[in-house]
C-alpha cells in the first residue's frame, strides 16, 4: 500500500526527533548524521524505539547530510545518506518481522529527510539548487519515494529540485512533504507568514503534503494552524517541538511533557483536519507512543481536487513613483536621482541638493542604506526629512546587512505610516573586512527573500495602499543569464521596477538591453557623470561593482579645471542616454559630491 493508499482512509504518525533524541540518549554533541558511517547500530536503535512507539513513518537521519553541515565532498554526503537509507530499512524489516509494529497496518514507511543547506559563500544559488536535486535523486535511486523537505524559511531554493525530481520520476508515486519552521507569531526566519507559505505550496501540484515543523511548541502550532484556512487539495502536516528549550548548565533541555504534547496534537488532528502528525525538537519515542494511544487515525472525509486558498483580491491603490494619480504607469521617461545620506549629523549639502532638485523635472529621490558597509544617516529617515520639506516623491534604498525579519518588517510598518511607499530592495554590501572584528553583518536573506516579505506584507497589512518596490540589476556579472535568472526571481517576487549600476559604455548599454528584452523589466538606467580624471580613478580602482574603462579615464585631461572635468562627464552621459534611449524606462542619476546642478545640463536638449 502506498502512503498515498494509506492517507486515504488514515492519519499518519511520523516518528519525533532524531537530533535531540540521539544527543540525550547517548549523551553526545557530535552530529547525529556522522551516525551512520560510525554508529550505525545506534542509528538503528532510535528508528525501532520510535516504529515501537507507534510511528507509521520513519525520516532518515539526513537532515544536514549536504557538503555545507557535514563539510564533506559530495560523494561522502552520498554515502551518508545511502548508509542511513540502509539502516532505516533494515530497522523496518526487522520491527515487522518481529511483529512490533503497533497498530492493525505492520507496514512502516520512510522518508528521505532533507534539511535546509545553509547559504555558503562558495556555492552560488545554482549549485544549491542543484545539490537539492541531486540529494533527492540519491534517495530515489536508493528506493525511497517518499521525500520530506523540512525546517525551511521558504521555498526559493527546494522548488527548482522540486518540479525536477517529479519530472523525472514520472513513472514512481513520488510523495512530496515540505515543512516551515515559523515562530510563535507565525513567521518563518525569511519573515514569511504561516498563511503565505502554505498558500504557496498549495499552489504547487509537485507537493502533495505542506504544513510546518519546528520552531514551536503544540500549543502555539494549535494557535497558528487554527488560525489559517487550509488547503484541501493538500495533506496538512504538523510536527511541533515538545516546547521552548531551557538552559541548564550549558546544556539546552526540552520539558517532559509528552501528555500535553499529544493532548495538543489530538486536538489539531480532529479538529483541523490535519493528516500527518509527529514531533520534533525535544520529542522521544514516549511522546509518540502517548500520540499513538490517544489518536483517532481514521478519517473518511478527505477531499482531493480542490485547490488551496488563494489570498483575497482586494482594490488597491498605488503611490509608487511610476503611477499617475489615477493608478495607471507613467510612460515619459522617469527620472530618479541618488542623495547619499551624511556620514554624520551634518545634512545641510543634501537638503540643498534636494531643493535645487525640487525644481527639476524629477520623478523621485532615493538615498542609499550605508553603502559600502559604512555608518550613514538611516535611508528611511533621511527619505522622511526631505520629504516632508520638499514634497517631493522618495525611495529609501533597504539593504538586507543590518536587520533581521522582525527588524525589516517593523521597518516597513514604519515607513508605511509616515507616507514613504517607494522602496529599492538589495542584499547590500559586504561590512569592511577590517571591522569584521566587532561589527557583524546579519544577511539572513538576500534581496530576494526580502521583496518576498514586502509581498507578504502587501497583501496583509498595505492592502489598500501597497508598497511599489524595485530591485537593483548588475549588468557587469560575468555570466549575464545569471543576472537574467535573478530579475525574474525578482519580478516574481514583486518587483515592478530595475535600476542598475551605473553604465558607462555602449557595450554595458548593450548587456542592459538584452536583459530588458529576456525579462520585460521595467529598467531606469545608471548614469553617474565622473567629474574628473582623480574620480574616475577612484571609482575604477576602489568601488566594487562598477566598470570604468582605461578609455573613459584617458577622456579626462590630467590638469582639467572643475568645469572641464564636469563637461566630460555630462558628454559621456548624454552619449550613453542617447544610445539607450530606446529600450530604457528611465534614466538614474548618482553625482558625485551630490553635483545635482548637473542635472539640468545633462538634459537640457
Amino acid at each position: 500500500m502506498t502512503i498515498q493508499q494509506y492517507l486515504q482512509k488514515n492519519k499518519i504518525i511520523t516518528d519525533g526527533s532524531f537530533g535531540t533524541y540521539y544527543a540525550d540518549r547517548y549523551k553526545t554533541f557530535e552530529m547525529p548524521e556522522m551516525a551512520n558511517m560510525l554508529y550505525p547500530e545506534r542509528v538503528k536503535e532510535i528508528h525501532e524505539s520510535y516504529i515501537e512507539a507507534g510511528s507509521k513513518l520513519i525520516r532518515t537521519n539526513t537532515f544536514a547530510a549536504n557538503t555545507v553541515m557535514t563539510g564533506d565532498r559530495f560523494e561522502a554526503v552520498q554515502e551518508n545518506i545511502r548508509a542511513a537509507v540502509r539502516i532505516a530499512k533494515e530497522a523496518v524489516s526487522e520491527c515487522e518481522q518481529k511483529g512490533i509494529c503497533r497498530g492493525s497496518e505492520p507496514h512502516v514507511y520512510i522518508a528521505g529527510d532533507i534539511g535546509p543547506i545553509p547559504k555558503d559563500d562558495r556555492l552560488s544559488d545554482e549549485d544549491i539548487e542543484e545539490q537539492y536535486y541531486k540529494i533527492a535523486k540519491t534517495f530515489i535511486d536508493e528506493g525511497i519515494t517518499i521525500l520530506t523537505y523540512e525546517t525551511f524559511a521558504d521555498m526559493e531554493y527546494i522548488l527548482p529540485s522540486i518540479k525536477r525530481i517529479k519530472e523525472d520520476y514520472k513513472s514512481l508515486e513520488i510523495f512530496i512533504m515540505v515543512q516551515f519552521s515559523i515562530n510563535q507569531f507565525g513567521y518563518s526566519n525569511a519573515g514569511v507568514s504561516a498563511r503565505k507559505l502554505l498558500n504557496e505550496a498549495a499552489a504547487v501540484d509537485e507537493i502533495d503534503a505542506a504544513g510546518f515543523n519546528c520552531g514551536v511548541g503544540p500549543g502555539h502550532m494549535q494557535q497558528i494552524i487554527d488560525g489559517l484556512q487550509l488547503p484541501t487539495d493538500k495533506y496538512i502536516v504538523a510536527l511541533p517541538n515538545a516546547g521552548y528549550p531551557k538552559r541548564i548548565r550549558n546544556q539546552i533541555q526540552f520539558t517532559n511533557n509528552p501528555e500535553y504534547f499529544s493532548d495538543k496534537l489530538c486536538e489539531l488532528a480532529h479538529n483541523s483536519g490535519i493528516d500527518i502528525v509527529g514531533g520534533c525538537c525535544g520529542t522521544n519515542p514516549d511522546f509518540i507512543k502517548m500520540l499513538s494511544q490517544k489518536i483517532d487515525i481514521s478519517h473518511t472525509d478527505r477531499k482531493q481536487g480542490i485547490k488551496g486558498n488563494e489570498p483575497d483580491v482586494k482594490k488597491i491603490t498605488k503611490k509608487g513613483f511610476i503611477y499617475n494619480e489615477d493608478g495607471t504607469i507613467k510612460t515619459k521617461k522617469l527620472i530618479a536621482v541618488e542623495l547619499a545620506p551624511p556620514l554624520n549629523a551634518n545634512d545641510d549639502k543634501i537638503m540643498d541638493a534636494a531643493h535645487i532638485l525640487q525644481k527639476a523635472d524629477v520623478d523621485v529621490l532615493t538615498f542609499p542604506d550605508s553603502p559600502s558597509g559604512r555608518t550613514r544617516v538611516d535611508s528611511v529617515l533621511m527619505a522622511e526629512k526631505v520629504r516632508r520639506e520638499t514634497g517631493m516623491n522618495v525611495m529609501p534604498h533597504i539593504c538586507c546587512r543590518d536587520k533581521n525579519a522582525i527588524a525589516m518588517r517593523s521597518l516597513f510598518l514604519g515607513a508605511h505610516i509616515n507616507d514613504i511607499n517607494n522602496m529599492l530592495i538589495i542584499t547590500g554590501d559586504p561590512v569592511p573586512s577590517m571591522a569584521r572584528q566587532s561589527v557583524k553583518a546579519v544577511f539572513n536573506f538576500d534581496s530576494v527573500g526580502l521583496m518576498n516579505i514586502a509581498k507578504d506584507m502587501n497583501e496583509e497589512s498595505f492592502s489598500q495602499s501597497p508598497l511599489s518596490y524595485g530591485g537593483a540589476i548588475s549588468q557587469e556579472r560575468k555570466n549575464i543569464d545569471v543576472e537574467v535568472k535573478r530579475v525574474k526571481k525578482k519580478m516574481e517576487a514583486g518587483a515592478e521596477f530595475f535600476l542598475t549600476q551605473p553604465v558607462f559604455t555602449k557595450e554595458e548599454a548593450e548587456r542592459v538591453r538584452y536583459i530588458k528584452n529576456e525579462t520585460g523589466a521595467r529598467i531606469l538606467l545608471g548614469i553617474m557623470p565622473l567629474i574628473s580624471r582623480k574620480n574616475a580613478m577612484f571609482m575604477k580602482n576602489e568601488i566594487a561593482g562598477i566598470t570604468v574603462t582605461d578609455e573613459l579615464i584617458e577622456r579626462y585631461p590630467e590638469n582639467a579645471t572643475k568645469e572641464e572635468g564636469e563637461a566630460v562627464g555630462i558628454e559621456i552621459a548624454r552619449e550613453i542616454i542617447k544610445y539607450s534611449d530606446d529600450f530604457v524606462d528611465g534614466y538614474y542619476f548618482s553625482f558625485p559630491f551630490n553635483r545635482v546642478y548637473m542635472l539640468e545640463k545633462i538634459m537640457d536638449k
